[in-house]
């Protein structure tokens, strides 16, 4: 069985996130800061995945439109 790049993303990105909040909020000692980076990392992969989605679309759009115009 194949497994999807993209549906391993959609789970790993969320759980990263929940990792550093519990880390932020639960930690006492001073490395709370180690957690902060995997935190960005989740937030970087969704925020990167929503923008190619969306330049994806407009790509398409693109050359939709640009199909019409030659008929």
């Amino acid at each position: 069985m194949k497994i999807n790049k993209r549906l391993t993303l959609s789970f790993v990105a969320p759980f990263m996130i929940l990792i550093s909040a519990f880390g932020l909020t639960f930690r006492d000692n001073p490395s709370k800061i180690f957690y902060l980076p995997i935190g960005l990392m989740g937030i970087v992969i969704i925020l990167e995945r929503g923008i190619s989605r969306q330049l994806d679309r407009k790509n398409i759009l693109k050359k939709i439109k640009s199909y019409q115009k030659v008929k």
